[in-house]
């Protein structure tokens, strides 16, 4: 397949040109990798007018992913959730509203964005709870009801899947109950990229999905902060006609090269056997998920790449991630019940293996898992008034009845505990306390 992007940036490379253009480094090697990192000049085409070398590389995306229309994304999937939710609020259809039914376990730039869109959120909760914050299984059934009690169907319905621990969403099933109520489904697919290239394809867009954003860096050989912006066929019309000025609404106007150039050449390593690499490497993990099972591990049922083991009693996901360190291990996310660990076709079967031997036996019991609190606060502010509003930080134990301002949590996993707007209840203080937040940012109270 052809890679017009890299070929450019090599060529220009290599020409000798004198560079009386940005970046400032002329490139002069400081990293190394600075020859091949350019600026929009001549022929190396521009993110969001795109018409020449990037809008090729593009379409070869486009039809790699079977989308009716693929942008790329030099910063995350953050970009590409803006560019969806503002999409759904400009392009929906006649008679909806506002309104974006959404999955608790967000991403924290959904309330941003929400924020920035003035967007109304209702809330979708897990039925019968999660162990998790980064977990909101949500059935079609539960889809069903919450749209049944609106006035006007909302302009889109958006869940995480995969969401941090692996967990997978029945996309199929929400899609139809969209399409039935007249609404899209927009996906956070920041962790499955690559679910399109299984033999049995998972990808959003293969489940009915109309829209959703992959970051590309996390599951496939790409650079860190690329991401794809994913159309689908059957999307509303304007999803596809103005999701450049989406883009570009929210993005710099200065995106890396180095970064388009990875996604540029993963098009070819997508093209040139990687299903085959994938197929090999998901019965691998398949491999050691069983050999941790019959070792004593509790191995969660998850997406193809992630490996998500429950801590035993007398432990803890941040004990086992240390555990591992010391072994020559680095995992995704750890907290007090979980470690995460993500592996793509790049890890080899001795990365695999050590995995198997730090860990060794487990002979600790497992406590069932239980669910977590729901920290449903009240809605007492927008989201767009909490965030705008002066704020001030508090410590966690001290912010019981205070409205949250900004949500406070670490990346990863990036899941709110509470979401602007919201008055914080005991439940929130509780998560709080749970996942080591200390400071919470509130709303500033009036003084008289």
């Amino acid at each position: 397949m052809d890679t017009p992007i890299a070929d450019f940036v090599r060529s220009y490379a290599a020409s000798g040109t004198a560079r009386l253009h940005m970046p400032g480094h002329k490139g002069r090697p400081f990293l190394g990798c600075e020859p091949l990192d350019i600026t929009e000049i001549a022929g190396a085409d521009a993110l969001y007018e795109a018409s020449g070398i990037i809008a090729e590389s593009q379409r070869n995306a486009a039809a790699l992913f079977g989308s009716g229309r693929t942008l790329y994304s030099t910063e995350g999937s953050s970009q590409c959730i803006r560019a969806m939710l503002y999409l759904a609020l400009t392009d929906r259809p006649a008679g909806t509203s506002n309104v974006v039914v959404a999955a608790r376990n967000v991403h924290k730039v959904f309330v941003y964005a929400a924020a920035l869109l003035d967007l109304a959120v209702v809330w979708l909760w897990p039925e019968g709870g999660s162990a998790s914050i980064c977990g909101c299984p949500v059935s079609a059934e539960t889809l069903e009801k919450t749209l049944e009690t609106l006035s006007a169907p909302p302009a889109a319905v958006y869940v995480t899947s995969p969401d941090y621990l692996g967990g997978m969403t029945d996309l199929a099933a929400l899609a139809d109950v969209c399409r039935r109520y007249g609404t899209v489904l927009a996906v956070d697919n920041a962790h499955g990229a690559y679910l399109h290239f299984r033999r049995q394809p998972l990808h959003p867009l293969d489940l009915g999905a109309d829209i959703c954003c992959d970051s590309a860096h996390k599951t496939l050989p790409v650079l860190t902060g690329g991401a794809y912006l994913q159309i689908g066929k059957n999307a509303p019309e304007g999803f596809r006609e103005h999701a450049k000025a989406a883009m570009a609404l929210f993005g710099s106007t200065s995106p890396s090269y180095l970064t388009l150039a990875s996604l540029d050449l993963c098009n070819r390593y997508l093209a040139e056997g990687y299903r085959e690499r994938l197929s090999r490497i998901s019965v691998e993990l398949n491999r050691l998920r069983k050999r941790l099972s019959d070792s004593g591990w509790k191995v969660l049922a998850t997406d193809p790449l992630r490996l998500t083991i429950a801590a035993s009693a007398g432990s803890t996901g941040i004990a086992l991630a240390e555990r591992l360190r010391r072994g020559g291990v680095e995992c995704e996310y750890a907290d007090r019940e979980f470690l995460v660990l993500m592996a793509t076709p790049e890890n080899s079967p001795e990365d695999l293996e050590r995995i198997a031997m730090v860990l060794g036996e487990n002979h600790e019991r497992h406590a069932p898992l239980v669910p977590l609190p729901l920290a449903a606060g009240e809605q007492v502010l927008s989201i767009r008034q909490a965030l705008f509003a002066p704020h001030e930080t508090v410590p966690a134990e001290e912010a019981l009845g205070r409205v949250c301002g900004a949500p406070t949590v670490s990346c990863p996993p990036a899941v709110p505990i509470a979401v602007s707007g919201e008055r914080i209840g005991r439940e929130a203080v509780e998560l709080f306390r749970r996942y080591g937040v200390e400071q919470v940012d509130v709303v500033r109270e009036s003084r008289q």
